[in-house]
């Protein structure tokens, strides 16, 4: 089972991603982890993408793409991926869905965990203390979150329109969301 998970910056994206995984054996393709990944690795790749997230920018489709596609074709996670923030544009989506064309897969359900701004900075001002991430800063989360509700509504409308699309109030308790997640699973 291939699912994508859609939120702002702070919706429970990836504790909801790390519970799917368990429960279904799968994957987690976090685009959030991976960029993490190369920042520490002090790659090329990786002083671009601090650039980007200090600015509130999101990485370049290209550098993103380009990650997502080994996760596609890598025949241990096949129908096993579970997206957390990917697509986050029209361009990955449609790069997606070629990928898992040209893969032999599809995407079963896709979760929108839908929060407002409020709700979002209690959530990030409770990370930042918990797991001190670099990216928790106040004025650059609410850039993110501006830049990610503009830049995710063409994904959103592309999804929205398919019966596998489900909605969820992102601002009830973790484990609230689990349980209407697990409504739509036929597992």
């Amino acid at each position: 089972m291939n699912i994508i998970l859609f939120g702002p910056p702070g919706a429970g994206k990836g504790t909801q991603s790390k519970y799917l995984v368990k429960k279904l054996s799968g994957f987690q393709v976090s685009t959030g982890d991976m960029l993490r990944n190369e920042i520490q690795n002090n790659s090329d790749i990786g002083k671009k993408i601090i650039n980007d997230m200090n600015d509130g920018k999101f990485v370049s489709d290209e550098i993103v793409n380009s990650l997502i596609k080994n996760v596609v074709f890598d025949s241990k996670k096949r129908n096993k991926l579970i997206f957390d923030g990917y697509p986050r544009s029209l361009s990955q989506a449609k790069n997606l869905d070629i990928l898992l064309k040209d893969s032999d897969q599809k995407i079963d359900l896709i979760f929108f965990l839908n929060v407002n701004k409020q709700t979002i900075m209690k959530r990030i001002e409770k990370r930042k203390k918990i797991e001190n991430r670099s990216d928790d800063d106040t004025s650059t989360i609410l850039k993110r979150y501006d830049t990610y509700m503009e830049t995710t509504k063409p994904v959103l409308d592309f999804y929205s329109k398919n019966s596998n699309f489900k909605e969820i109030d992102g601002s009830l308790e973790i484990d609230e969301i689990t349980r209407k997640i697990n409504t739509f699973l036929n597992v």
